[in-house]
């Protein structure tokens, strides 16, 4: 049985933007709490919260990590998530699972870019949250003005429950505005409790300012501790349960601060997460689609309800294999249960629960509703399924995961090393639900899709350290088509005698321009039987092969109709393979005459930007050849701008569209149409694809851009 019950369970994130402090947070908070006894430093690569060799390298966090700890007689579990945008899946698929969250600020940045798609994402999940303004002790640190941002871009009814007592080099500690008194720090970080009368009267008058603004907020969302409050009735824990109820149906934020480099503040933190943030029980019931039925079904925090978990997070451990992270919402699970995966439609069998701590792992023997965990020996389980007794199935919602915005070409530098590079993305693939892995049917290079550039990195970093697999990355070519502009007739004839039988093929065909995204159309329009029905999708199949290389660059044709009009056959010499040389003949020397142009695709941009950035976004877009379509005010003094641009020049948008809008602008990208490409960029690709082609001595093939070794060129 659970030692503790399901009120005193907390499942919370640290979330924020990068450098806001959530790492350091964390660290402090595990060692108040006990779980360890040395804090470690983010810059000193100490921290046991970033545990990959990457992370300690770069002093950031990089993937989700979890652990748990009590605070008196509660439990917390906690999921640590990174701040750089590159990563922003981990974010997404943490909150998911999560009951509440707390928001990290700097004192000096305030509400950052990341902080705003944080936001946006609890929102998403309606998950409860309340803030801390971290960094206090930093010289421009400025608590009003952060929770003042709060409300002017984040739409947040921030309430700060606590004030600083001095901020920058003279911040020492803080008020607490529900009781009423001051908590001043040592250098250590040791809190010492002091009534507010025998500080400074300036600070009780601020105080009380605020105690009374405090108060009236909280009234205005609750109407039973309004009644209260209008006569004035209440006690400390009135308040307390009013700021907990507001918080918990998303009317308040309440904010805290503090300096957690420093050791300021965190036990009040704690103290907030136990009062403040919702247990299991405090959030509805998750809802879900039997499979069965199609109908919805709820399933409600109880160890007495059939089990229903949900799988978050997929890691390779080295020692047990693979780990699937899940949330349980419902019913109890034990080393060895059997249990059921609706999407897929199979019987897995737990072969092992184990409690986290970041990398470290504590074998248990069965878990229960509100408990976050990784089990082995679920192996078809991936991120977003769910499992559950097979008796009673249920499918719950999976999170959403952005689509890629950057891609390059990977290969192993070593054709030894082509298989084992296969594997090993598509099993970081499967780790990553943002982190894609296909292969270009144009060209056969193999396309890697991540978030950024930084996300790109480190996967190219995880090969060589984990999979000690040497690679070269590269931009991936363009699938660029060729089509024609005009129409021509064309006359082709094979004819060979060798003694015996020989080989004849005659044919006429018009060729003409057909609209874009029409494709290829064959028509037969002969007579009188000039060439035999046998013949006919011989011709057909051999312009369709013509069609494979085109005459400017050896990219296939599109958007052509061709009508076979006319030719002869010879009784004995004619053939099939005759008829086919006869039109893919034809075919190449009416696509001389017929004014040749290269297509480029064409994608449909959607780019979300603050307003204030609108004019360079605006003409970023001009310079990359694209055209607007659309313009949109949205919420939150953002604009959505609907555009056209050229797919080469989308390559690192996602770099650039951050540097112009300071990281706050995002976008979707999609394939569109073809267009034809400008003649002098035309000519520089004509002329850069034949020097390569020299270089790499390129056969003349249908896919045209490879080496004579057979290697894709990046």
């Amino acid at each position: 049985m659970r030692q503790y019950p399901l009120s005193k369970i907390r499942n919370i994130g640290i979330a924020a933007h990068i450098d806001a402090g959530k790492t350091t947070t964390t660290e402090r908070i595990l060692f108040h709490t006990g779980k360890i006894h040395r804090m470690g430093e983010v810059d000193e690569g100490t921290a046991v919260m970033d545990w990959m060799v990457q992370e300690k390298e770069r002093g950031i966090t990089i993937t989700s990590a979890a652990t748990s700890c009590f605070w008196g007689e509660t439990n917390i579990n906690i999921i640590d998530t990174p701040g750089h945008i590159d990563f922003t899946v981990e974010v997404e698929r943490s909150l998911r699972v999560l009951d509440g969250v707390v928001v990290i600020f700097c004192g000096v940045g305030g509400v950052q870019p990341q902080s705003e798609t944080v936001w946006r994402q609890a929102n998403k999940y309606k998950v409860p949250r309340i803030a801390f303004v971290n960094k206090m002790d930093r010289i421009g640190s400025d608590f009003f003005g952060v929770t003042k941002r709060m409300r002017e871009r984040l739409g947040a009814n921030a309430v700060p429950i606590q004030i600083p007592i001095g901020e920058g080099a003279s911040f020492k500690g803080v008020v607490d505005l529900v009781r009423m008194e001051a908590l001043v720090y040592s250098e250590e970080g040791q809190e010492t409790a002091i009534p507010l009368n025998e500080l400074s009267p300036s600070l009780f008058e601020s105080a009380s300012l605020h105690r009374t603004l405090m108060l009236e907020r909280v009234a205005e969302v609750d109407d039973e501790f309004l009644e209260k409050y209008l006569n004035d009735t209440f006690m400390i824990q009135d308040i307390k349960a009013a700021i907990r109820r507001a918080t918990i149906s998303y009317k308040i934020v309440p904010v805290l601060c503090g300096s957690a480099l420093k050791n300021k503040g965190i036990q009040q933190l704690l103290n907030a997460i136990v009062d403040y943030l919702p247990s299991p029980l405090d959030i509805p019931p998750v809802e879900g689609v039997n499979p069965l039925t199609g109908e919805k079904e709820i399933r409600i925090a109880s160890e007495e309800e059939d089990f229903c978990a949900l799988a978050f997070k997929i890691m390779a451990d080295p020692h047990v294999g693979k780990l699937t992270f899940i949330r349980i919402y419902s019913g109890h699970l034990q080393k060895g249960d059997i249990v059921y995966n609706p999407g897929k439609g199979k019987r897995e069998k737990i072969i092992g629960i184990l409690r986290m701590h970041a990398n470290y792992r504590e074998n248990i023997e069965e878990a229960y509703a509100g408990d976050i965990v990784a089990v082995v020996g679920v192996p078809s389980t991936v991120t977003g399924d769910t499992l559950c007794n097979e008796e009673r199935p249920i499918m719950l919602e999976a999170p959403h995961f952005p689509q890629p915005v950057i891609s390059a070409a990977i290969e192993p530098k070593t054709k030894a090393e082509e298989e084992k590079l296969q594997f090993a993305l598509q099993k970081m693939a499967t780790e990553d639900p943002s982190f894609k892995v296909n292969t270009d049917p144009e060209t056969g290079q193999t396309i890697i899709s991540g978030m950024g550039e930084l996300h790109l990195d480190i996967v190219v970093d995880r090969l060589l350290r984990e999979f000690g697999i040497h690679t070269r990355v590269g931009k991936p070519q363009v699938a660029y088509r060729e089509t024609i502009t005009e129409k021509v007739r064309q006359e082709g004839t094979y004819i060979r005698q060798s003694g015996g039988r020989g080989q004849y093929g005659h044919v006429i065909l018009d060729i003409e321009p057909l609209p874009r995204g029409a494709g290829f159309l064959f028509e037969d329009k002969t007579t009188q039987g000039v060439i035999p029905k046998e013949f006919i999708p011989a011709v057909k199949a051999g312009v369709e092969e013509a069609m494979e290389y085109g005459v400017l660059a050896g990219f296939p044709l599109v958007d052509v109709k061709v009508t076979l009009v006319g030719g002869s056959y010879h009784e004995v010499d004619s053939s099939e393979i005759a008829f086919k040389l006869a039109a893919s003949q034809a075919f190449r020397e009416a696509m001389v005459k017929a004014n040749p142009k290269i297509l480029e695709p064409i994608m449909e941009v959607e780019i979300v930007t603050p307003s204030s950035y609108l004019g360079d976004v605006l003409n970023d877009i001009v310079a990359r050849r694209g055209k607007m379509e659309s313009m949109e005010l949205s919420p939150g003094d953002t604009v959505t701008i609907r555009a056209y641009i050229p797919l080469a020049e989308m390559f690192g948008y996602a770099t650039v569209l951050r540097s112009l809008t300071q990281g706050r602008g995002v976008y979707t990208m999609q394939p569109s149409y073809y267009s034809e490409l400008p003649d002098n960029i035309a000519k520089e690709l004509i002329f850069s694809l034949k020097g390569m082609n020299a270089f790499c001595e390129v056969s003349p093939s249908p896919k045209g851009r490879r080496s004579s070794n057979g290697k894709s060129q990046i």
